[in-house]
């Protein structure tokens, strides 16, 4: 997949099957749109994705940096899913000031060589948000390239959004999240040195630092599966500041993986998260620790059958 960031000059030579949106989470309703322009190959079409950096509501100060997915899990779930190009434009206080006829003209249509575009019906771009889906329809035949805009998939009456996402992230429903996104809610980075406390009381545990932008489900114990050099593993992790044995305060993801003893120190870690367990607690002593993370052990264990 080749990637297009931090310009805003580029132009491409071949017609073009083209999304854009902010694409957080990566929900069942992106899939659908990345699905569409992927088949468009078939008809000689490259499949690109358009998206900026950061996503407006960063720029103008409506949320803060945390996603559900950042921008390195973006680049490998759109490359896994067949996108040719992913194209991460700059968004600041000139660029977003584009009229939106301006930017289907110039960006899409010129520079971008689209030939077709699938969009959810809320889509939004150019000056204050004021291209949309009508928009896009009307331009379509003027400017020679077909447009299809899709409807929000629902789940349980509701429309599946970023939004949904992330209030069921806030409030640990992992089952929830995987029923949204559909594959489990996932935390990826590289496997560190930690304390090794886990060694000395016969539970060894890798640890990873999630990126900064990430953001978090309530700390506590999970059951997980984590894949390490694209094999995947039965696994509980916590995520939390390990109180009873750390004063930091930097959260990290520690992860205990059943029947695993192997050295994967600078490897990549991608954990999932199933099922919230219970939540982090401080404990009287080392010993009511390890009590009860063999007890979490066990409980995963019969979970993972």
């Amino acid at each position: 997949m080749r990637i297009i960031a931090d310009t805003t000059d580029f132009k491409l030579l071949i017609p073009t099957a083209v999304t854009l949106g902010k694409f957080d989470g990566l929900h069942r309703g992106h899939k659908e749109l990345l699905k569409k322009i992927t088949a468009a190959k078939t008809k000689g079409l490259a499949s690109v994705v358009f998206t900026f950096d950061p996503p407006p509501e960063v720029l103008f100060g409506m949320r803060d940096r945390k996603e559900l997915t950042t921008r390195e899990e973006k680049r490998k779930i759109f490359e896994k899913m067949g996108v040719d190009i992913l194209i991460e434009y700059p968004l600041n206080k000139i660029t977003a000031a584009m009229e939106a006829e301006e930017f289907v003209r110039e960006i899409l249509v010129s520079r971008m060589q689209m030939s077709y575009l699938a969009a959810g019906y809320d889509v939004s771009f150019g000056y204050q948000g004021a291209g949309n889906a009508k928009l896009l329809k009307q331009l379509s035949a003027k400017m020679g390239f077909q447009v299809e805009i899709m409807d929000k998939i629902r789940d349980q009456g509701r429309e599946i959004s970023s939004t949904y996402v992330r209030e069921e992230v806030e409030q640990g429903h992992m089952e929830q999240v995987e029923k949204l996104l559909g594959e489990p809610y996932s935390i990826i980075g590289e496997i560190m040195h930690g304390a090794k406390l886990g060694r000395t009381i016969g539970m060894p545990t890798i640890n990873i630092l999630p990126e900064k932008e990430k953001l978090l489900p309530p700390k506590g114990v999970y059951f997980s599966l984590t894949d390490i050099g694209g094999k995947e593993y039965r696994s509980i992790t916590n995520i939390g500041n390990k109180p009873t044995v750390s004063n930091a305060d930097q959260i990290g993801v520690e992860t205990y993986i059943y029947e695993f003893d192997k050295e994967v120190y600078g490897k990549t870690a991608v954990v999932q998260l199933l099922k919230f367990k219970r939540a982090e607690m401080r404990f009287e002593n080392l010993e009511a620790l390890k009590n009860q993370m063999m007890e979490d052990i066990d409980e995963g264990r019969h979970f993972h059958g």
